[in-house]
C-alpha cells in the first residue's frame, strides 16, 4: 500500500492481504503450457492469461463461480450540462437491469454470471428485492462547485465495495468477478480522476461520453478543468481524489476489486468508468495491477491512457463503450476457456503424441 493516510482499519486489513502472485503456482502452469499438445506458446495470450490466474489463485485454475457486480451512483456535476441524458435515466436503467431487460444481463446470461446491482447512491427510490442498498445519498454533489463528496463518504464507498464482495463470496463463492457501472454522467468525474491520477491533460481524457455534441464536449472539458482547480485533489492520496471529483459507483468498484484480489480472485475491467475505479484501486495498492484483467478498449480516449499507466493490456477491441460490465462480461468466457484448455488438453505423453524433440 502506498504511504497515504487511508483512515479505515477495514480497507487495510483488506489491502493487506493483496500478495504478489503465486510464482510457483505460475511455473507450474508454464511446464504444463509447454508440454501441452501444440507448438510452444501458439495459443498465445490464452497461454498467458492461465498462468496469471494461476498466480493469482496459488494452484491450477478453476473457474465455475462468476459474477458480475454493476454499481450505480448519480452525479451532482450533471446540472453542467455535461451529459446527453437526463438524470433520471440512471434509476430507469437500474430498474432496467433488476427487471432483466439490459445488454449487462443478456452477456452475463450467456457467460453463466451472477448478475448483483447495486445502489450506491441514486436519486431514484428503488424498492426491489434483489437490489443491493449501499446508497450513500441521492447522487453527489457538483463537483465543478467543490468537492464531489465528504471523504468521510469516499472512505465508505470503497468500504461498501469491499462489504459487497465479501458477502457474495462467502455466500456462493465467486471465481472470476467483473466490474460494471450506471450512472448518467460518470464519465465526467471519471475523465477528471484520470487526469489528476495519470497527470494527462483533460483533452486527452475526455471523450464525449453518451454522446453530447460539440459545444456539449467543450463545456465538459471546461467543466473538468474547473473542478479540478476548485478541488485541487492529491493525486498522492487516492481518498482525496476520489472524495473530490469521483463518484460514489467508482469507490465501491474499486473496493470490489481489492476485496476480490485479497480473496485471490480474478477482476475482469470493463470500460472507461470501471477503468477508472480500476485506477483508484491501483493508486491505493499497486499490488493489485497483477489481479486485473482489461477485458476491452473502450472507444472513450481515455481508457487506453489509464491502461497503460496501470500496466494493462486489453483481450479484444470491439468498439464498445456502453459500461454496465458488457465488456467485462463478454471476455469471461475467454478468460474461463483459457484456464479449462490448462487443465483439461493433454500433454504430449499422455496423449502420446510425439514432441517436437
Amino acid at each position: 500500500m502506498k504511504n497515504v493516510s487511508i483512515e479505515s482499519d477495514y480497507i487495510e486489513g483488506v489491502v493487506s492481504s493483496i500478495n504478489p502472485l503465486d510464482e510457483k503456482a505460475m511455473q507450474q502452469a508454464r511446464e504444463r503450457q509447454d508440454s501441452l499438445t501444440k507448438p510452444r506458446g501458439s495459443l498465445g495470450r490464452l497461454e498467458e492469461l492461465s498462468i496469471q490466474v494461476a498466480g493469482i489463485m496459488g494452484s491450477m485454475p478453476s473457474i465455475e463461480s462468476k459474477a458480475v457486480f454493476t454499481l450505480a451512483g448519480d452525479h451532482g456535476v450533471v446540472e453542467e450540462g455535461v451529459s446527453a441524458y437526463p438524470q433520471e435515466v440512471t434509476g430507469q436503467m437500474v430498474m432496467n437491469f433488476l427487471n432483466g431487460g439490459a445488454a449487462i444481463n443478456v452477456l452475463a446470461s450467456e457467460a453463466g454470471a451472477r448478475s448483483i446491482v447495486v445502489d450506491m447512491g441514486i436519486k431514484a427510490d428503488i424498492d426491489h428485492p434483489e437490489l443491493v442498498d449501499m446508497s450513500l445519498g441521492a447522487g453527489t454533489d457538483n463537483m465543478a462547485e467543490g468537492r464531489a463528496m465528504s471523504r468521510e463518504k469516499a472512505v465508505k464507498a470503497v468500504e461498501s465495495g469491499i462489504k459487497i464482495f465479501e458477502e457474495e463470496y462467502n455466500k456462493d463463492g465467486i471465481d472470476l468477478v467483473a466490474i460494471g457501472d450506471m450512472g448518467i454522467g460518470n464519465t465526467t468525474p471519471s475523465s477528471a480522476l484520470i487526469s489528476c491520477f495519470t497527470g494527462s491533460d483533460v483533452e486527452r481524457v475526455t471523450d464525449r461520453g453518451t454522446g453530447v455534441d460539440d459545444e456539449g464536449y467543450e463545456k465538459k472539458v471546461e467543466t473538468i478543468i474547473r473542478a479540478l482547480e476548485i478541488n485541487d485533489p492529491n493525486p498522492d492520496d487516492p481518498l482525496d481524489v476520489l472524495s473530490k471529483v469521483g463518484g460514489f459507483e467508482i469507490g465501491g468498484m474499486a473496493g470490489v476489486a481489492l476485496a476480490a484480489a485479497s480473496n485471490n480472485v480474478p477482476v475482469v475491467v470493463d470500460g472507461f468508468i470501471s477503468g477508472a475505479a480500476a485506477l483508484l484501486a491501483y493508486e491505493i495498492e499497486p499490488e493489485i495491477e497483477n489481479y486485473l484483467i482489461a477485458s476491452h478498449n473502450s472507444v472513450e480516449s481515455g481508457h487506453a491512457v489509464t491502461l497503460n499507466h496501470i500496466g494493462l493490456v486489453e483481450l479484444v477491441d470491439f468498439d464498445m463503450r456502453l459500461g454496465e460490465g458488457t465488456g467485462a462480461a463478454l471476455t469471461m468466457p475467454v478468460i474461463q476457456s483459457a484456464c479449462r484448455v490448462l487443465t483439461d488438453m493433454m500433454t504430449f505423453e499422455e496423449a502420446k503424441v510425439s514432441d517436437r524433440d
